[in-house]
């Protein structure tokens, strides 16, 4: 049963993708004008002139020539059987390269605060579950609504405010400057641990002042139904109560999460990226849109889209093998 069902999640992932596809590449056309439009004015304007047959050139370069359907067919089919995403207008090279060398420092960086956020998120949500209204309670979810309420640019702005002030250190980048350049190595590595825990604390407070949250609310409603009931007026030892059923019951929505989570490992948290002046994914995003440099910017958005899927495909799968009730369709009256 448990294979039918990941059958038919897949089956129906397909025709999701091809639509994400489309819908994709008209939004990034939808504003008026392109790069090439915009390079070519920038050029005429500091004195430049540009012939007609340079910008057919050019045009012919990006494919810009063809009607908007055979584009999109184009950069679909170069997708799918060369896994060429195009080449990036702004930056005059392939778009897998400008992708490929931000990758790395994204995926680190949003590992490390997947794996702060739930070390934190899961046992402090259950604690403050099961010690209701007790002063850790309040002082978890306190630390919690400030995590919610304060942007995370913001945080990250005081704190190296704070620390430029009382100890003359910029803790901006993932690296000084002396190994920004310079080849891997221990020292390398160990002055990159020097910077990363201000980028994990700032990204890692709002996703974790959120779980933790949803974690006590769903350990509270768990531990309110009427088995939970049954089963300590039947002796059952507390500890092995709530391990058991409450608090698996509640991990459920944890996993609904990877939906989200996965595509945070390529985008990042772009504003915090730039206020921190990290090296990974989301400023690239970010300039690409601003420039209308629709093959970087377009990748990006299809690639995000693509992990969103894909997350949603494995949490369903891991909620499947959880809570039998999912791949049987629920419980019918």
């Amino acid at each position: 049963m448990l294979i039918g069902y990941i059958v038919k999640r897949i089956v129906q992932v397909i025709p999701l993708l091809l639509a994400i596809s489309v819908i994709v590449f008209i939004i990034i056309n939808l504003p008026p004008g392109d790069y090439l439009t915009t390079y070519i004015r920038q050029l005429e304007l500091s004195g430049t002139e540009v012939s007609q047959s340079q910008i057919e050139n050019m045009k012919r370069l990006y494919s810009l020539d063809k009607p908007m359907y055979m584009q999109y067919l184009t950069w679909m089919r170069n997708i799918i059987t060369k896994g060429d995403f195009g080449r990036s207008f702004s930056r005059s090279l392939p778009v897998t390269e400008v992708i490929g060398e931000r990758i790395g420092a994204t995926m680190l960086m949003s590992l490390s605060t997947l794996i702060f956020s739930n070390l934190i998120i899961i046992p402090v949500g259950i604690y403050s579950a099961i010690r209701q209204y007790s002063l850790f309670d309040y002082i978890f979810m306190f630390i919690g609504f400030i995590g919610m309420a304060v942007p995370g640019f913001l945080i990250a702005l005081f704190i190296i405010y704070t620390i430029f002030k009382y100890t003359g250190n910029a803790i901006t980048g993932l690296f000084s400057q002396q190994y920004q350049t310079a080849p891997w190595s221990w020292a390398k590595f160990v002055d990159m641990l020097k910077h990363v825990w201000v980028a994990l604390l700032v990204i890692g407070l709002a996703n974790t002042a959120n779980g933790i949250r949803s974690m006590r609310a769903m350990v509270l409603d768990e531990l309110q139904k009427q088995y939970v009931v049954t089963a300590r007026s039947k002796g059952v030892q507390e500890g092995k109560l709530l391990w058991k059923y409450p608090i698996r019951m509640a991990l459920n929505p944890m996993m609904s999460t990877i939906g989200w989570m996965l595509p945070g490992l390529i985008s990042g948290e772009t504003i915090v990226s730039i206020v921190l002046n990290l090296p990974t994914s989301g400023p690239v995003l970010f300039a690409a849109l601003q420039a209308q440099d629709m093959y970087l910017a377009g990748s990006f958005l299809v690639i995000t889209s693509v992990l969103t899927v894909v997350g949603t495909l494995i949490s369903d799968i891991a909620l499947a093998m959880i809570d039998p009730r999912i791949r049987f369709g629920g419980v019918s009256e």
